[in-house]
């Protein structure tokens, strides 16, 4: 499937809660504890998302048609996660996709699309919730490595990175 990124801007901040909350509520069915949190976020996830569509660091996913499959964030520095790093990395979160469209390798296709576009970086970096093993191995079958964990308060998290190859 074709898609395109297209920055999120911040008076859309509603419409970002409302992916993160239909995704928790979409793997809650599937009996899997991760980001549950969503459902009735915090207020340092509040702010977590703010600051983001500040930073212009989320993206709709959307299809030629512009219909929004889902949407992701892309950050060039993740303190919080991974602290203060010398080499030249991006970091990836929030890697949503919307249920209907499940199963269509999009996530794999978005991953893709961020690598071919980092001309000028070394690695890719991502986390997931250690409790999410089905996501883990996702990640693993993409060619990440993990590398590490981070325990922060609403949960332990692997920290995975891809060396980005050059064509």
């Amino acid at each position: 499937m074709k898609f395109k990124l297209k920055p999120i801007n911040s008076k859309e901040l509603n419409i970002v809660l409302d992916l993160f909350k239909s995704a928790a509520l979409s793997i809650s069915k599937k009996n899997i504890d991760h980001w549950q949190y969503w459902k009735n976020p915090p207020i340092e996830k509040l702010n977590w998302v703010k600051e983001g569509l500040h930073n212009k660091e989320f993206y709709f996913i959307e299809s030629h048609k512009a219909e929004r499959i889902g949407m992701v964030r892309i950050l060039k520095k993740d303190l919080l996660y991974w602290g203060e790093k010398k080499d030249n990395a991006l970091y990836i979160h929030s890697l949503i996709v919307k249920e209907k469209f499940s199963g269509l390798g999009i996530g794999k296709q978005v991953i893709n699309t961020i690598e071919k576009e980092s001309i000028n970086h070394d690695y890719l970096r991502l986390d997931c919730d250690a409790k999410n093993s089905k996501l883990c191995n996702y990640y693993i079958n993409q060619g990440f490595v993990k590398v590490g964990k981070k325990t922060l308060p609403l949960s332990t998290y692997n920290l995975y990175e891809k060396k980005i190859t050059r064509k």
